[in-house]
């Protein structure tokens, strides 16, 4: 008998570790989510998300996709948890905002030979006419949201999948600024060799936080309350800001 239920229980256990496999997804974004040289999946955000999932008793499963596509699929039911996003009233019908962190400010970045015309400025309202390289989907805050809804601000973007493109394009003159947060721009410029040619300016567009969506057409609301309950947890007991120095520094 008790053979019989040791069996049952790692049954039971085994099914629900599967009911608890959770479509996560990723993006080569640094410091938020990269593949390392030996193939391992790291980041900020992929390493946050296994903790609470771990927390939770849960497993991963990591999906790489775009923004715009993960966006979709997060609708669609066929992605559970999308992190790292905004909270915009578009998103309210089919994501529950969860686990919010303050991350760093998306902003303008100009090649350095050009920092003059950017001048002072701290909104893009206020250096009109530069072509802007962004990614597609990526909403960068509420001026932007507001600027992008015009056809003659629109007509000024060039959109990409990765923001590594936007960088090339940048360098290469076939845009005037790349907008990107300022820990994957930091980043990505070191990496690119690039980080004397293209620099910030005073243009921020957003100090908002940001959040993971959990998709409300794949897990109902006890379950993101969990996930929330587990990553408050996490930063409780200080992991979350172990984790945060790891990436970003004191």
């Amino acid at each position: 008998m008790k053979f019989i239920a040791s069996v049952c229980l790692l049954l039971a256990l085994g099914a629900g570790a599967q009911a608890c496999e959770v479509r996560a997804r990723w993006n080569d974004d640094p410091p938020y989510s990269m593949r390392l040289a030996d193939g391992r999946l790291s980041g900020l955000n992929v390493e946050m998300v296994e903790l609470v999932l771990g927390r939770m008793g849960c497993r991963v499963q990591w999906v790489e996709l775009p923004w715009a596509r993960a966006l979709v699929e997060l609708e669609a039911g066929r992605l559970d948890v999308l992190p790292g996003g905004f909270r915009r009233p578009e998103r309210e019908g089919y994501a529950y905002f969860v686990a919010q962190h303050e991350l760093s400010r998306n902003r303008l970045y100009v090649r350095a030979a050009d920092r003059a015309r950017v001048g002072a400025a701290t909104r893009l309202a206020e250096v009109p006419g530069l072509r802007l390289g962004v990614q597609i989907g990526v909403v960068y805050g509420p001026e932007y949201a507001e600027l992008v809804s015009q056809p003659a601000f629109r007509t000024r973007l060039t959109q990409a999948t990765t923001r590594r493109s936007l960088w090339q394009m940048l360098e290469l003159g076939r845009v005037d600024g790349v907008l990107s947060s300022e820990a994957s721009a930091r980043w990505e410029l070191a990496q690119e060799g690039l980080h004397q040619r293209i620099v910030a300016t005073d243009v921020v567009l957003s100090n908002e936080p940001a959040y993971v969506l959990v998709s409300k057409h794949s897990r109902d609301a006890a379950w993101a309350q969990r996930y929330q309950d587990a990553s408050a947890a996490l930063k409780a007991e200080g992991t979350t800001a172990r984790v945060v120095r790891k990436y970003f520094g004191d």
